[in-house]
């Protein structure tokens, strides 16, 4: 019996927000493997197994699904927003590479998901309207040397940018330091989103000055979108829509 992994997206919190296709796979699942809060969301049923695992051990969690799906199951990896925006698919892929051969030979498929940069755009208006990045401001897997380069290159390319895992309890300090780096590196008072929980019952969107950002105002459930120079406000009641123009004038 040849079983099946599916490297799914949930989207960034609603249930509304799943695609067919993902409800579609999750309903066929045998098991169904991710991150404790992922697998949270997922409703119990007759003939579904259910395996939640700590954040930080991506890999193991990934071939416990590759070797479940070896032995003929129809395994289930889930992921918030999009699984190949820093989540499952890349570690799935990684465990193939460096494993065993027969690994290669499964049938294995990534099924998008609305991310959480997107479902934030969305709620603020157009914020990434232009050329935009992402940066996971995490240095868990890389050094925060790179991060500090990436982001000077990013305003120096004048992209708007959407900034991933912004501040947790064990670092703290990472996204006081990214504010000082876009304060030193930007010449403009460029407006900054912060989407903390978009699409969930906490959700909260705050459009603020880049002088006027503070650590505090994130969170490891917030999305920070930066614009870039061009970056709009459109004024109103309340929260004001904030968009990048499609053309730049030379």
């Amino acid at each position: 019996m040849s079983g099946s992994i599916v490297i799914a997206g949930l989207g960034p919190g609603a249930d509304e927000l799943i695609t067919p296709e993902v409800q579609a796979a999750l309903a066929a699942a045998s098991d169904v493997v991710g991150y404790i809060p992922y697998v949270a969301r997922i409703a119990e049923r007759p003939g579904l197994t259910l395996h939640a695992s700590d954040n930080r051990v991506e890999i193991d969690r990934a071939a416990h699904a590759l070797n479940m799906a070896s032995e003929g199951k129809n395994v289930v990896v889930v992921s918030s927003g999009d699984p190949g925006v820093f989540a499952m698919a890349a570690a799935v892929f990684e465990a193939v590479e460096h494993g065993p051969a027969h690994w290669r030979d499964l049938d294995i498929r990534v099924l998008p998901g609305i991310t959480a940069m997107l479902a934030a755009a969305a709620r603020a208006g157009a914020p990434l309207g232009h050329d935009f990045c992402a940066i996971n401001l995490s240095d868990n897997l890389k050094p925060w040397a790179l991060i500090e380069k990436r982001l000077r290159l990013a305003v120096e390319a004048d992209f708007a940018m959407a900034l991933y895992n912004p501040r947790s309890k064990s670092r703290p300090e990472g996204f006081e330091k990214a504010l000082d780096i876009l304060n030193d590196a930007c010449s403009d008072d460029r407006p900054v989103i912060f989407a903390r929980a978009v699409s969930t019952p906490e959700e909260a969107i705050r459009v603020v000055p880049l002088t006027g950002c503070a650590p505090e105002l994130a969170d490891m459930r917030t999305v920070v979108l930066v614009g870039a120079s061009t970056t709009r406000l459109i004024a109103r009641d309340g929260t004001p829509i904030v968009y990048t123009p499609r053309s730049v004038s030379s």
